[in-house]
């Protein structure tokens, strides 16, 4: 499968298939004809493909590695000078090639990386966890975190490339698949009501990799048609923030360690929803819905924050423009829409 992105010429494709990662070398061919790249992955993720890659590169190029520790911990700003240094050692140039090869942290730091290094060089998404594969991998956000908040210094950087090869989500920790069904349930939620119904409709988490596939070409071509409609998130891609205002402010308040991603944003999506039921903006009976999918991928539906800690991180969050908020809201499931308010909004967030 593959589709491409279609943004002049930052245009790039993205090829979804599995064991793709028994080929690289000939899709990096296609791209790249330069003489060096550098990997940046992380200790995890480099463990299980990064020599299987590397060994393919070193066919046609000179191939050196980048990999820092796993976790949300290591997508810090003050992380930025040992990796800058570490492609100065390596005599990285612009017409060389950097591949981040990881989930979404590595997505979002190699591609911060790429988008500042000598002002700018290529770079290759390959994204390993359900995740990036779905969301973060497309689209061109790249950014790190400052100690008050998550993805505070960013660009946008597209990707020569993004490869997706769903076998990788076989080596990954039990949690984190659920993790990215966080993002999955989402694009169900705000803009296909057929996945949403298909995501309720299997057994097992067996079942759904039957149609994994299928299911990150949906999620992808979905990101794709919102991202070239609205390149730099002030219009319609706003939608893709469903749960994210509320679930970047739980994941901030607990430092990033309680809460993965996907499940901040899934107890964010059931609690942005209930309210929204509470002020007659929302349908009643969507964030039953919600909560019982993303209970159903073993995903939380709820949190014991108080109103005013939700409120003190939110307030450093960086869709907070202009003291507003753009709270991304369902008419119905597969249905949303983009309701300006303020902090008060979630005033009601103890009631439910």
């Amino acid at each position: 499968m593959q589709m491409k992105v279609n943004l002049g010429k930052d245009s790039y494709p993205i090829y979804i298939e599995k064991g793709l990662l028994d080929n690289v070398l000939s899709y990096v061919q296609d791209i790249f004809k330069g003489q060096k790249i550098m990997i940046i992955s992380d200790d995890q993720v480099y463990s299980y493909y990064g020599d299987k890659i590397k060994r393919q590169l070193k066919h046609d190029y000179i191939v050196g590695s980048v990999i820092i520790p796993h976790g949300e911990q290591s997508k810090r700003f003050d992380i930025l000078p040992s990796i800058y240094s570490q492609l100065l050692s390596f005599q990285l140039t612009r017409t060389d090639l950097i591949i981040a090869l990881g989930g979404g942290v590595i997505g979002d730091l190699a591609g911060f990386v790429a988008s500042t290094f000598l002002r700018g060089v290529k770079f290759v998404q390959i994204p390993t966890s359900l995740l990036a594969q779905v969301d973060s991998s497309v689209g061109g956000k790249v950014a790190v975190d400052l100690p008050d908040g998550k993805n505070l210094v960013g660009a946008f950087k597209h990707p020569s490339m993004v490869l997706i090869d769903p076998l990788t989500l076989q080596t990954l920790d039990h949690r984190y698949v659920c993790d990215g069904m966080g993002e999955v349930i989402k694009y169900g939620c705000i803009f296909d009501k057929e996945l949403f119904k298909r995501l309720k409709s299997y057994d097992s988490y067996e079942e759904l990799f039957e149609h994994i596939d299928d299911i990150i070409y949906r999620c992808v071509d979905l990101k794709r048609d919102v991202v070239e409609k609205d390149l730099y998130d002030f219009g319609a891609r706003l939608a893709l923030n469903f749960g994210h205002t509320l679930g970047h402010a739980l994941e901030q308040y607990y430092h990033y360690e309680k809460y993965s991603h996907g499940e901040a944003i899934s107890i964010g999506m059931v609690q942005l929803s209930q309210i929204a039921e509470i002020k007659g903006l929302t349908k009643q009976g969507t964030a039953h819905e919600i909560k019982y999918v993303v209970e159903k991928y073993e995903l939380p539906s709820v949190s014991h924050v108080s109103t005013q800690d939700l409120k003190n991180a939110m307030a450093l969050d960086k869709k907070n423009i202009h003291k507003k908020l753009s709270y991304v809201l369902l008419k119905e499931i597969g249905e949303s829409y983009i309701y300006p308010s303020d902090l008060s909004f979630i005033d009601e967030v103890e009631e439910v």
